[in-house]
């Protein structure tokens, strides 16, 4: 496995731990996590609903993405949606307030998503790039404009506002640096002068060097004070396993906090720095797909065929 397949397996898998890692601590308090590991480097547990190592629709939808992505060979955003459709029917267990009424609504494609927003006001949640992972492993190779604009696509599917497109595509470009062997946190400027202006400066603060979680002014259920906190994260710890413990140690959405701040650790460390007993039990069950059950080998196996047809 060459250093740029490393990183990648990294995103993917870094991603799906990190859900299952903060799905039993999921609006629980801060600090929970290291309550419960203090003098250890802390391990996965079942709870909040989930068995261990269970996965959540974060890790879910990230599969459904993939497989399209590969079986479509490229970015088919009907047959995405199809997707999700199918799995929303198939009633999984925690699947998000604004994703379900879009997915449920009964319209296209090309017109849920927006008209959920304009009616709602409310779409700017993290709910689409909490499923971003296994799509930026696969839009990486294609440069900066082509891997931002597929983020922004593939979340518009189920949010309407562009805040969860810019925050999604960030993230794309942060993993395709990071599988470049950069440092992705000292391109940010740069990729921030790519982010629409008019969400430039929301994004700046919750990125910047000096920004900490406590200063957010949303909960991080919200897109931005979610991929921030992430960013925190990594920025703030020198591994992986401290990075997740860094962002479960936040509270509120752990799962989804813990699945951005893995994706991104993942890219830039690799693969090798997820430890095995995260590894062993990780699970990703499909709703809708037959009783579908995924584990790590599958998720390895399908981002090998994301990396080798990348789009």
């Amino acid at each position: 496995m060459t250093g740029r397949d490393e990183r990648a397996a990294g995103a993917v898998l870094g991603a799906a731990v990190g859900d299952a890692l903060g799905a039993p601590y999921e609006f629980g308090p801060a600090g929970a996590f290291s309550a419960r590991f203090p003098d250890a480097p802390g391990d996965l547990v079942a709870g909040g609903g989930w068995a261990l190592g269970e996965a959540t629709d974060d890790t879910q939808m990230a599969v459904l993405v993939a497989e399209s992505l590969v079986e479509r060979d490229g970015l088919d955003l009907p047959d995405i949606f199809d997707r999700f459709r199918r799995w929303a029917a198939g009633e999984p267990h925690d699947i998000g307030i604004q994703t379900e009424a879009v997915l449920a609504s009964g319209l296209t494609w090309d017109l849920a998503a927006a008209i959920h927003s304009n009616t709602s006001l409310r779409a700017a949640g993290n709910g689409a790039l909490m499923r971003a992972s296994t799509s930026a492993v696969a839009f990486a190779g294609a440069g900066r404009q082509a891997t931002m604009e597929a983020g922004r696509r593939i979340a518009a599917l189920t949010h309407g506002d562009r805040a969860a497109w810019e925050g999604t595509a960030i993230f794309h470009e942060l993993v395709r640096l990071a599988l470049d062997g950069a440092d992705p946190l000292a391109q940010l400027p740069a990729v921030l002068s790519h982010v629409d202006p008019g969400h430039r400066e929301r994004y700046a603060t919750v990125l910047a060097p000096d920004w900490h979680p406590e200063r957010a002014t949303e909960s991080n259920g919200a897109v931005w004070p979610c991929l921030g906190s992430a960013v925190w994260a990594l920025r703030t710890t020198d591994g992986f396993e401290q990075a997740l413990r860094a962002a479960i140690d936040l509270g509120g959405d752990t799962d989804t906090v813990a699945a951005v701040t893995g994706g991104l650790a993942g890219a830039r460390y690799g693969a090798a720095a997820i430890p095995e007993r995260w590894i062993e039990p990780l699970h990703v069950a499909l709703p809708g797909f037959g009783g579908r059950v995924l584990r790590a080998a599958e998720l390895l196996d399908l981002t090998g065929r994301l990396t080798v047809s990348q789009v």
